[in-house]
Order: C-alpha cells, then structure tokens, then sequence
C-alpha cells in the first residue's frame, strides 16, 4: 500500500470529492484527518473509514477561522505526530444561480472568498511549517477551470480559483528545494452538489468523484516527490484507454 502509516489531512471531507479522497486514501493504507463544517456528513464518512480498519480522526470546524484550524491541526499532531499530505478540498459556491458580479451580494462575495481562500492559506501555513521542519511533505490544492478563464455567471468562485492558483504557485516557489512541495489539480466536472449549484441545468454525463482520485493520489506519493508547483488536470481512466 503507497500510504502505510502515512498521515493525510482533508479537509471538506464530508462529501464528494472530499468523501472520495478520504476513502482512496484509506484503502491505501493512510491514517486519515478529516474536516467539515458539517457533522453528520463527516461523521458518516468517519464510520465508512473505521468499518475498513482505518485510524481516523473527524474535527468538525471551519478552516477559514484561525482557531478551528489550529485546533484541527494541533488535535491531528496529537494523534499521529506529523502530517504527511495535506488536501485543501474545502470550498463553496456561493449564491445559485450565481448573479452577475454587478449584482453579487457584498456579504456572499465576500464569504466564498473567506472560505476558498482564507481556508486553505490558514490550514497551509500552520501545517507547511511542521513539513519544513522535516524535510518533506506534500500539499494539494484543488482549483477548478474557472480558475483559469472568467466565465459570466461564475461569480466569486472563479475569482476564489484564480486566487487558489495563485497560492499555489507562490508557495510552491517559497519552498522549492526544501522537499515540500505544493501543487493544485483541476478535477473537473463531477457529479456533485456544488456542481448541481453551478450548472442546475447540466445535461450531459459527469464524472464521479472517485473517479478522478488517482492524480491526487500520485501527487501525494513519493513518485511524484520532484514534482512542485504544478497544475494537473484529472484523466479518466477509460480517456487513457485503459
């Protein structure tokens, strides 16, 4: 198993992508930390782990204020000593349908930001500090297309993804060489609920969640250990013939 004992935090792990990264991992023998603003969802997916045989550790919290992510972090170090991956899936949408950016509420902007960004700046800054110390560590934002390109309708979401970029290539920099590395992947369209919000009246297939685990699963594996500042763009399987 790649991960044997290895410690891998997620945070947003209640659903979705988060709930598919958390039992990827699991099965390839990760000791899990996982975080969501919501408690049942993340207590179920803490049952599903447990029922396999993983150590998990579930801290409900809100990882854009600073003293839920300390908690969560000072709790995981705790329990396992050390984080070795780091998965900054946490993150909203926003109003649905989204308004134009003329008409988005000042409060709504303001809290997709707070949590898309805010989020995973916090959470890395306190954990990268514990990877610098040891050498090693990898860290996995998640961005999106609209992270790229501006699509009307997109709202504070795109604008949030620009911004995840952005972190991600300026710490990728600050601690190239050091044997931390730092890098985002685009998963696509997926059938989530976030997706539901962005696109109500999607029409075509999508991607399920665990289809698209094995990119964050190589970037988090000592395969990838020379690989830092990158975006990476998921692939299915059947799209690689396999």
């Amino acid at each position: 198993m790649r991960f044997h004992n290895r410690v891998v935090m997620i945070t947003g792990a209640s659903k979705g992508l988060g709930k598919a990264l958390a039992l990827a991992f699991a099965r390839e023998g990760a000791r899990l930390a996982i975080s969501a603003r919501g408690q049942d969802g993340l207590r179920e997916v803490e049952q599903a782990l447990q029922a396999q045989g993983t150590e998990v550790l579930a801290v409900v919290g809100d990882m854009a204020e600073p003293r839920d992510v300390e908690r969560f972090v000072a709790t995981t170090e705790a329990r396992f000593g050390a984080i070795d991956v780091l998965i900054n899936n946490a993150g909203i949408f926003g109003p649905s349908p989204a308004p134009y950016l003329l008409d988005f509420p000042e409060e709504d902007f303001h809290e997709v930001l707070k949590v898309n960004v805010i989020n995973p700046f916090l959470v890395t800054k306190r954990v990268i500090a514990g990877m610098l110390r040891r050498g090693q560590g990898s860290i996995i934002n998640v961005t999106s297309e609209a992270g790229r390109v501006g699509y009307a309708g997109w709202g504070a979401y795109g604008i949030s993804k620009f911004a995840v970029e952005g972190l991600t290539q300026t710490w990728a920099d600050e601690v190239d060489g050091t044997g931390v590395r730092v890098n985002a992947v685009d998963p696509g369209e997926m059938d989530t609920e976030m997706h539901a919000k962005a696109v109500p009246d999607c029409d075509y297939a999508l991607a399920k969640p665990e289809e698209v685990v094995e990119i964050f699963l190589y970037l988090a594996s000592d395969e990838a250990a020379q690989v830092n500042g990158q975006r990476l763009q998921a692939q299915l399987a059947e799209e690689k013939g396999e």
